[in-house]
């Protein structure tokens, strides 16, 4: 049943672990392209609607809402694989990474478009 499971490099090494951790994982994962598409819509609307923002700082924190939607998109799909291989080789999980890089892109596109909402 492990040779057809994709990707290989995951469900290749080590033992089936708890379904519960791997649907647990799962969720994680999930959440994380939820928040992909989040951003992602959030940089799309801030461009698309035209809002009475300075141009070049609207388009800046667009800018950073897709770039930020793409990052969490990645993390979600490796941080998946490097859990589930750590779970089936009965290895600690890492910690968390990526969220610390969302939250201050976050930060910094909404200080743009708060900044550009007076000029």
């Amino acid at each position: 049943m492990t040779e057809r499971r994709f990707p290989r490099s995951v469900y290749g090494v080590g033992s089936e672990p708890d379904p519960r951790f791997s649907l647990a994982n799962e969720r994680t994962f999930l959440a994380w392209i939820r928040t992909s598409l989040g951003l992602l819509a959030v940089g799309v609307a801030i461009e698309a609607l035209q809002l009475d923002i300075e141009p070049v700082l609207r388009f800046i924190a667009a800018l950073i809402f897709v770039v930020l939607a793409v990052v969490a998109g990645v993390h979600a799909w490796f941080s998946w694989a490097r859990h589930e291989r750590a779970m089936r080789e009965s290895r600690a999980l890492t910690g968390p990474s990526t969220g610390v890089v969302v939250v201050i892109g976050v930060v910094l596109a909404t200080l743009l478009l708060v900044v550009g909402m007076f000029l």
